[in-house]
């Protein structure tokens, strides 16, 4: 399929899965979810061209750190558009954040506000043979109340939602096959919109070094440890596929329902 890349001038990796093929022949409608890097240097020009996209909801999967190191980016506040913000990573502390989930028997530390940052190299929770796939698995485990509000946003929105984080590769990657599978979409056909994202790394990364927050966790970092490998995400759907019988049995268990589904592939496929 061709991919549907959308370039502005602030960002480097923006683009609709509208058309992804789904198990059932059809396709994922365009102009329901997008994904990108993060939002902080949009123009004008580029917040004009998004609304003109229909965009209407942003799912920002960057943490609390990562938030307040960048600032208020130049949506903060736009009368058009709600900003819903989810970190994937285990940073509660005192005054921030909501109701910590359920923790009972881990005795693992929670992360530090300046260890809540991605690239940087914290044991994942959820360990399996494939490094990178044991962190998008501990997303899941150390924040579900994160992954749920995530997709239910997706689905409850009016018009499109972008889905980012710093990269707009892992955290992003990662909701964004969750939301897919539910909507039925082709598992080939995500795995290989997550790899995507390599054909812009070399801009993403440079983007990412002119910032303070992000630049002295990447400047030794080679170009190859930030590549989307399609077998990453590969690993990851197929360990769903065999422990919990699929993503929408995994979400289950941590508390979506046949409803959520329902609003959430009638959103995508509309």
């Amino acid at each position: 399929m061709e991919r549907l890349w959308i370039d502005l001038e602030g960002l480097a990796n923006l683009r609709d899965v509208g058309g992804i093929p789904t198990r059932d022949g059809g396709a994922i409608s365009a102009g329901r979810l997008l994904r990108s890097d993060n939002l902080q240097t949009l123009t004008p020009a580029d917040i004009d061209r998004l609304l003109g996209l229909g965009l209407t909801d942003v799912v920002d999967l960057r943490s609390e750190y990562e938030v307040s190191s960048e600032g208020a980016g130049p949506l903060t506040g736009h009368r058009a558009i709600t900003i819903h913000q989810h970190s994937l990573f285990r940073e509660w502390r005192e005054g921030v954040g909501e109701d910590k989930p359920d923790s009972s028997g881990d005795d693992r530390p929670e992360e530090l506000p300046d260890q809540a940052l991605p690239w940087v190299d914290l044991a994942p929770t959820v360990q399996v043979d494939h490094p990178v796939t044991s962190f998008y698995l501990s997303y899941l485990a150390d924040r579900p109340d994160s992954v749920l509000a995530s997709l239910r946003h997706i689905g409850a929105a009016n018009g499109a939602t972008l889905v980012h984080c710093a990269a707009g590769k892992d955290r992003t990657g990662t909701i964004v096959a969750l939301a897919l599978s539910v909507a039925g979409a082709d598992q080939q056909a995500i795995v290989d919109d997550y790899a995507a994202s390599s054909e812009r790394m070399e801009a993403i990364v440079r983007r990412l070094l002119g910032t303070r927050t992000y630049a002295d966790s990447l400047r030794d970092r080679p170009m190859s440890s930030h590549l989307t490998h399609p077998e990453t995400m590969g690993a990851f759907l197929q360990h769903v596929d065999n422990e919990y019988g699929g993503v929408e049995p995994l979400l289950t268990r941590i508390g979506w329902t046949d409803d959520d589904s329902a609003r959430l592939r009638a959103k995508l496929r509309e």
